[in-house]
């Protein structure tokens, strides 16, 4: 760990990732990512697919080839490809790419029981192949399967087959846990002696999480020397999943003092396409990336935060394209508040500071949620002049669903004291209401907002009466900020927050901090 060296990054979001359970990604939306992780995230190579897994997935690698034939990246490109005589090269080839990374066999039990071969046969379809790739012009990768097994059960099996290839025309040795069974100790010392017995050779290596390990497996391979990582964007990948391109990108700067070619102010952006791409959603406390982490709850590390940082670490959310905020519920203390009116640019004195925190920590222990986005109404309400400033305002609503028929919805709101009223059906109780509602801007000729995403949250341990949290996420001239509501019905917690949102946009008050740019 002493020399300065930079770290290989190869993202298999495309590949490996895609093997997560009801993950499939369209052929447009692979273009995007692949240009998001070459142009924008900056990693050194991108995995794309495995050969001969479908026609469609051939055309989506032609469509990719083309872009990064056009783009400079081709050589950045790789497929994963089997020992199966010329059958997967020229399916690479014709697809337009340049480099295969060829899956042999790195245990004698996968050898013995999967191919049915011997050794020395698998050996010498693993060396025909590679001679076929040379002469179709193709770079070659070789990736050791099921290697972590074959290091535990015939280390000789392991060596046998690197001394047979580790002359042949192969860039880069990688070297996959493929059941993801190592534990930090074991992929030290693995990886150790690989490299101890072939120094000359350039080792990948290849985690998978199914002992949530994956990250410190990385961690203990790179100080053992390896050149290269294998990672996806959120963790994506079969059963636990694969090491994420995030913790190990802070990992490999933070705690190792190496580099990458990882543009870490990015992460965050890419990481939610890929979110919407794959439908798997980032749980709010993933590291970097979970909608909770750079979020303080307790009363005192915000009181450390105002006092010299005492409660920050060397994973600045800035780096990452993001802010820090300060929880408002029950644990919320003084400074909590402080700091959230900071970012709004409210300024309380200490009287109401005391019963803007009293009001929080009574909604607290009710279990309603406070964001940065509501704690103007809160300052409002606590401070007597929030209903009446409310320019916009809910009279009367009615939703009627009838078995084969679709809903309906009838709204009357009063905007600055005149009422409107508008009627629309919809797909749903809430489209209906949406519907509703854009029939008077559009007669008002208002600019209206796009939703972005809908959620709808019920509380842990709640029961059928229990109230459910409506989040939505809207889109308003460049800027993405979300609202919530409780009610025992989401549809009713979502027109409140639909209301709070409109609120918003006619006062003017969208917060300044809690939005983010989209891609």
């Amino acid at each position: 760990m002493g020399e300065a060296r930079k770290i290989e990054i190869m993202d298999t979001t495309l590949r490996d990732g895609e093997q997560t359970s009801g993950v499939s990604f369209a052929a447009q939306e692979k273009v995007s990512v692949v240009r998001l992780l070459l142009e924008e995230l900056k990693v050194d190579r991108v995995e794309i697919a495995s050969a001969r897994v479908s026609e469609g997935e051939f055309q989506s690698v032609k469509k990719m080839a083309q872009w990064a034939h056009t783009h400079g990246y081709i050589d950045r490109l790789e497929v994963l490809g089997f020992v199966d005589g010329t059958t997967s090269l020229e399916w690479i080839v014709n697809a337009g790419c340049k480099v295969v990374n060829l899956l042999c066999k790195g245990s004698l039990k996968h050898c013995t029981y999967q191919l049915c071969k011997s050794q020395q046969e698998h050996l010498a379809d693993v060396k025909n192949t590679i001679v076929h790739a040379q002469r179709m012009g193709l770079t070659v990768n070789l990736y050791l399967e099921d290697w972590s097994n074959g290091m535990r059960d015939s280390k000789e099996y392991v060596f046998r087959m690197m001394d047979g290839l580790k002359d042949e025309a192969v860039t880069r040795f990688m070297l996959p846990d493929t059941l993801g069974v190592l534990n930090p100790d074991e992929t030290h010392l693995f990886c150790s002696e690989m490299i101890a017995r072939y120094p000359k050779l350039h080792f990948d290596f290849h985690a998978h999480n199914d002992y949530d390990l994956a990250v410190a497996n990385v961690y203990e391979a790179i100080k053992a020397g390896v050149k290269g990582v294998h990672v996806t964007v959120n963790g994506l990948g079969e059963r636990a999943g694969n090491a994420p391109i995030t913790s190990v990108v802070a990992l490999i700067h933070d705690h190792m003092g190496l580099s990458t070619n990882v543009d870490e102010s990015k992460l965050y952006s890419v990481s939610k396409v890929v979110e919407s791409y794959s439908g798997v959603r980032i749980p709010n406390n993933k590291p970097v990336i979970g909608d909770n982490v750079f979020t303080q709850v307790a009363g005192v590390h915000a009181d450390g935060d105002k006092k010299k940082n005492l409660y920050f670490n060397d994973l600045m959310p800035e780096r990452f394209g993001r802010f820090r905020e300060y929880a408002l519920g029950k644990n919320a203390g003084r400074s909590n508040i402080i700091k959230n009116l900071e970012a709004l640019g409210i300024e309380l004195d200490d009287e109401a500071t005391r019963k803007v925190t009293a009001r929080i920590i009574e909604l607290g222990d009710r279990k309603e949620i406070v964001n940065l986005d509501e704690l103007p109404y809160i300052v409002s309400d606590v401070l007597k002049n929030g209903v009446e400033n409310q320019d916009i305002k809910m009279l009367n609503y009615s939703l009627t669903l009838t078995d084969g028929l679709r809903p309906t919805a009838t709204v009357k709101i009063s905007i600055k004291g005149e009422i409107y009223q508008e009627t629309a059906a919809g797909d749903g109780q809430y489209h209906a209401f949406s519907k509703a509602m854009y029939k008077i801007y559009k007669k008002l000729d208002k600019p209206a907002p796009e939703l972005i995403d809908y959620v709808v949250v019920i509380p842990p341990g709640g029961k059928t009466n229990a109230y459910v949290q409506t989040v939505i996420t809207w889109k308003f001239q460049d800027k993405v900020f979300k609202t919530r509501a409780l009610d025992i019905d989401q549809t009713v917690a979502a027109i409140k927050a639909t209301m709070k949102m409109l609120n918003m946009i006619e006062s003017g008050n969208i917060p300044n901090m809690n939005y983010m740019r989209l891609p």
